[in-house]
């Protein structure tokens, strides 16, 4: 059974900074990729994220230079690192796994950012 349990969302201020994580239960981490997400009110989910198993990443090109994406596979987590966040990053984040035939979602964490 995988579980993907994010944390680290919350209230910011522009121009701010969060990282989130994403604890994930699976017993062969290290080989997987994941994907970070968000979703805001009334929007579709987009990918925001993306880092694979060697440690290659791809970013929206809304967050370029903005985000971060890194994994630490001794503690089996995916970070987020967002720095000078804007009103419109403010989204449900949620972290994804895709292990072919099945699709794994975290429940997500809000982030808002305030103007």
């Amino acid at each position: 059974q995988v579980q993907l349990v994010e944390s680290g969302g919350g209230l910011v201020q522009a121009g701010g900074s969060l990282r989130l994580s994403c604890a994930a239960s699976v017993s062969t981490f290290s080989i997987l990729a994941f994907g970070w997400y968000r979703q805001a009110p009334g929007k579709q989910r987009e990918l925001v994220a993306f880092i694979n198993s060697r440690g290659s990443t791809n970013y929206a090109d809304s967050v370029k230079g903005r985000f971060t994406v890194s994994r630490d596979n001794a503690k089996n987590t995916v970070y987020l690192q967002m720095n000078s966040l804007k009103p419109e990053d403010t989204a449900v984040y949620y972290c994804n796994l895709k292990r072919f035939p099945l699709d794994y979602w975290g429940q997500g964490t809000q982030v808002t950012v305030s103007s």
